[in-house]
């Protein structure tokens, strides 16, 4: 249901924004928003395409005496990321989000929103469906499992695309326009290790960490929001002769860990001793984490006996998982000071019955600049006997200052808004990169409305930058 403020103007990009929040949209589970996209474009006499990823192009014939001008795509990821807070029950596959507005905010019940990108997707069903808009052809893409590794732009079937102009409708700072994204990589770790009955001695615990923020592991990373796997580890550090059982941290390669458990066997005298120094570690660590970790929760209870690894094994994993790289690594020399040049996302820890899968992301605007980055990571994973499996990467986009769509578009927004638009590049894996790499010649702009905590269950859209960027996208377009 409507919250019963929700925003109405404008009408046609609210209308569509709801209805998407409507319709289940994991990656990889794109079909029934993908199927509301074709019902909206034939029912406006739109043909349509797919190729054999699942991406879908729907051409939308120009606004009348504009049919001679270029063609220009809009492009948009369908599927969103879907986390959730651990006392929130929510299947993401079935169940509609829970929607309400919080001081000019529009946000869900803790989950995450999906406004990146159902926004984006709303203004493109809006272009569609509007006819008050004046614009050139229009091909609108909508790609899938953008957010697993961007697998729709990497499969796309350009020769469904005409244009060479292309507005991507995917960023998430209202005033700023972006001609440039950062390429990645990853890794996925993996180990079997033995298991045996605790020591005789010992009990169970698990230590669980929820709290924390979270949030996008490229546009975030700069902030140095806590990371629940390294504090975890940190606070396992002292404890004596544990031996690990099973753990759950972090939810995928693109999200900065928020939460998580880690379950082990260890001395009554050593769990008294943790459970003593819990406060010390939730002081000291908000000591120096941003304000929006300060919920953090560290609490420690009995566990199930299970099976558990070696002393000698646990103590090793703690190691390279303290070993392991995460954060921003190297600023950009030319561009504004929070702009990333390098980072790794030690993104998610899964272990259960000495079966170990670790998962961590690569960020880079130069790949060479990130290779010595890569030699530090896997040789940390070889020393520790953990099996490597590289996650195939995909290209950046690199900035193009002269872009002839650039200086349009900051006049127009000077024009219409009289003030200067920042323009910058964006150290998060838009779909950019790897379309200009598939459209030769392509001539591309970024831009959306504002858009905070994305990837975490604070995401939350500013209402009031969405119809000044509406007013922007459809003025672009009048004179494109």
């Amino acid at each position: 249901m409507k919250p019963r403020d929700f925003p109405v103007d404008p009408e046609h990009i609210w209308e569509h924004f709801y209805q998407l929040t409507r319709i289940p949209r994991p990656s990889k589970a794109e079909a029934a928003v993908r199927d509301y996209v074709i019902g909206q474009a034939e029912a406006h006499d739109c043909r349509w395409q797919l190729d054999a990823t699942g991406n879908l192009v729907v051409y939308v014939l120009a606004s009348a005496g504009r049919e001679g001008h270029a063609t220009v795509i809009i492009q948009n990821h369908l599927d969103m990321v879907t986390v959730k807070t651990l006392d929130k029950q929510h299947d993401f596959y079935r169940d509609p989000l829970q929607l309400k507005v919080e001081d000019g905010w529009l946000l869900a019940d803790r989950t995450t929103l999906g406004a990146d990108n159902g926004l984006g997707c709303a203004a493109a069903l809006a272009l569609l469906t509007d006819p008050d808009v004046q614009h050139p052809p229009l091909e609108l893409l909508f790609t899938v499992d953008e957010e697993t590794g961007l697998g729709g732009a990497l499969g796309l079937d350009a020769s469904l695309l005409s244009g060479r102009v292309m507005l991507n409708l995917d960023t998430e700072d209202w005033h700023e326009l972006y001609v440039g994204c950062a390429g990645g990589a990853g890794w996925v770790f993996s180990r079997d290790y033995a298991v045996q009955s605790p020591a005789a001695e010992f009990g169970c615990w698990t230590l669980e960490l929820k709290g924390l923020a979270g949030g996008h592991s490229g546009i975030e990373i700069h902030l140095q929001l806590g990371n629940a796997l390294k504090l975890l580890v940190e606070a396992l550090d002292p404890v004596g002769s544990l031996q690990l059982a099973a753990a759950s941290v972090g939810v995928a390669h693109n999200v900065i860990p928020r939460e998580g458990n880690i379950s082990f066997a260890c001395s009554s005298a050593d769990a008294e001793a943790l459970q003593r120094r819990l406060d010390e570690l939730q002081q000291r660590w908000r000591g120096y984490l941003p304000a929006a970790d300060h919920s953090l929760e560290l609490l420690l209870y009995p566990a199930e006996p299970a099976q558990v690894m070696s002393s000698a094994d646990s103590r090793d994993l703690l190691r390279v998982l303290a070993a392991l790289p995460h954060g921003a690594q190297a600023y950009s020399l030319e561009q504004p000071a929070d702009l990333v040049d390098v980072s790794v996302n030690l993104a998610r820890l899964q272990l259960a019955a000495g079966k170990l899968e670790l998962e961590s992301s690569l960020r880079f605007f130069n790949p060479e600049q990130a290779i010595s980055l890569r030699m530090a990571v896997e040789g940390l994973a070889q020393l520790a006997g953990l099996h490597i499996q590289r996650i195939a990467g995909y290209p950046g986009w690199q900035p193009d200052f002269a872009s002839p769509l650039l200086a349009r578009g900051k006049a127009l927004h000077e024009r219409l808004f009289d003030s200067v638009p920042a323009v910058k590049a964006i150290h998060a894996g838009l779909e950019c990169g790897i379309l200009k790499s598939k459209l030769p010649g392509a001539d591309i702009l970024s831009f959306g409305p504002t858009i905070r905590g994305a990837h975490s269950p604070t995401e939350r859209l500013c209402i009031a930058t969405v119809a000044p960027f509406w007013h922007y996208l459809t003025a672009l377009l009048a004179e494109l």
